[in-house]
C-alpha cells in the first residue's frame, strides 16, 4: 500500500495534470518498472543515452504503464540526469497513483 509520504514523492499536481518523478537507468536488458525502497519510481529502459534515446524510449514506455497517449507526456527536468519529472497531462496525482499501483502490481 502507497502511503502519504511515498505517494508525494512520486506524483505532485500540475496546472495541466500532474508530475511524475522518476529515477531513469538507460541501457537494460529490458524495459521495466519498479518501486524503490524509499518510494521512488525506478524506470529501466534498454535504450542508451545517445541523442535523446533513452528519453524517448522513457516516455513511450511510461504511456505504455500508465496507459495514456504518448504526446501526453513530456520530460520538465532532469533531461539529461537519471531524476526526471515528467509531466502527465489529463491525469490527476490520484489518477496517476492509481495506474502506477496497478503497474507495480502487475508487473511482479
Amino acid at each position: 500500500m502507497t502511503t502519504g509520504a511515498n505517494r508525494a514523492s512520486r506524483a505532485s499536481k500540475h496546472a495541466h495534470g500532474s508530475v511524475l518523478s522518476v529515477v531513469a537507468v538507460p541501457r537494460a536488458t529490458k524495459s521495466s518498472i519498479e518501486q524503490l525502497a524509499d518510494g521512488a519510481i525506478q524506470v529501466r529502459v534498454a535504450a542508451p543515452p545517445v541523442d535523446g534515446a533513452a528519453n524517448a524510449a522513457l516516455l513511450r514506455f511510461l504511456a505504455s504503464v500508465l496507459d495514456v497517449p504518448r504526446s501526453r507526456l513530456e520530460i520538465i527536468g532532469g533531461a539529461s540526469s537519471r531524476r526526471k519529472r515528467i509531466n502527465v497531462n489529463g491525469l490527476t496525482p490520484d489518477e496517476l497513483e492509481t495506474r502506477l499501483h496497478a503497474a507495480l502490481h502487475e508487473r511482479r
